[in-house]
C-alpha cells in the first residue's frame, strides 16, 4: 500500500513537472487549458503558477498569465497573498492614465471575474474621462470620446482583454465590428446585444460570465445612436493595440 501510494505521488509530481515544462512553450490555447489543470495540482500545482507568473512579469498582456494571475488571486490563501504583493502589487495590468483615474477597483473586480459590476465601474470610468459634464448626465458624447487619452482606453481595454481570456473589450468589439463592414446592424447581433430585431435587456438578459459571445462585454449606450461608438472603435488608439 505505501509503495501503490509513493508511486502515486511521484507520478503526480512527474505529471506537475511536465505541465510545468509544457506552460513554458505550448501555444497560448494550451497554456490556458494547462493553467486550468495546475489549479487541481494542489501547493506544487500553485508554485508552478507563481513560478511561470514571475517568468512572464514583463509581459502581463498575455492571457495564459491573467489567467494564472486571477487563479491566484480568487484563492487568496496566505502564500498566494505574500506572493502577489511582492510582485505585482499594483496589480498585473499597469494601470497607466493621463487623466490621474483610478483603476485599482476595476482591476480588482475583473480579476474576480464580477463582470457586472466592472461593467457599471467601466461605463463611470469612460463618463470620468470625459469630464464633468459627462458624469452629470452618466453618458458620453461622440466629441468627447475622440479626446479620450490613448493610455486610458489602453488600460481599460487591456483590464477587459486579459481577464476575460481574450473574449472581452474593446478591441474584440472593434474586430468584430470590421469584419462585418463597420455595419453596426450586424454587429449587434454577432455580440449578444439583438435578437431578432430586440434589444437584449438590461440587466437579466445579458450574460454575465464567459460564456457568453466574444464581445458581449463591456456594454456601451446604443439609445442615443452610434456615433459614441463609431469614435471610439475609430479611436487612433488601436493602432498600439496588436493582439
Amino acid at each position: 500500500m505505501s509503495d501503490q501510494h509513493n508511486f502515486s505521488a511521484q507520478s503526480t509530481i512527474d505529471d506537475l513537472d511536465r505541465l510545468a515544462s509544457q506552460l513554458q512553450s505550448e501555444s497560448e490555447k494550451n497554456q490556458l487549458q494547462i493553467v486550468s489543470q495546475l489549479i487541481n495540482g494542489g501547493d506544487r500545482g500553485l508554485t508552478v503558477l507563481m513560478e511561470f507568473l514571475q517568468s512572464r512579469q514583463s509581459n502581463p498582456l498575455d492571457l495564459a498569465v491573467g489567467k494564472a494571475y486571477q487563479i491566484l488571486y480568487r484563492i487568496n490563501t496566505p502564500k498566494t497573498q505574500e506572493f502577489l504583493q511582492t510582485y505585482f502589487p499594483e496589480g498585473l495590468v499597469p494601470l497607466k492614465s493621463d487623466r490621474d483615474i483610478d483603476y485599482r477597483l476595476l482591476q480588482h473586480l475583473l480579476a474576480q471575474q464580477d463582470f457586472q459590476a466592472a461593467d457599471s465601474l467601466t461605463r463611470q470610468k469612460l463618463c470620468e474621462l470625459a469630464g464633468e459634464a459627462a458624469i452629470k448626465r452618466k453618458w458620453t458624447y461622440f466629441t468627447e470620446v475622440e479626446q479620450f487619452p490613448a493610455p486610458d482606453l489602453y488600460t481599460l481595454n487591456s483590464l477587459w482583454w486579459v481577464y476575460s481570456e481574450g473574449k472581452f473589450g474593446f478591441s474584440v468589439q472593434r474586430r468584430i465590428w470590421l469584419s462585418v463592414g463597420k455595419d453596426f446592424s450586424k454587429l449587434w447581433p454577432r455580440i449578444g446585444w439583438k435578437k431578432d430585431n430586440n434589444w437584449t435587456q438590461y440587466p437579466n438578459e445579458f450574460i454575465w460570465d464567459l460564456n457568453a459571445p466574444p464581445g458581449h462585454l463591456p456594454l456601451l449606450n446604443q439609445l442615443r445612436g452610434v456615433r459614441a461608438t463609431a469614435s471610439l472603435f475609430s479611436h487612433p488608439v488601436w493602432l498600439q493595440w496588436n493582439k
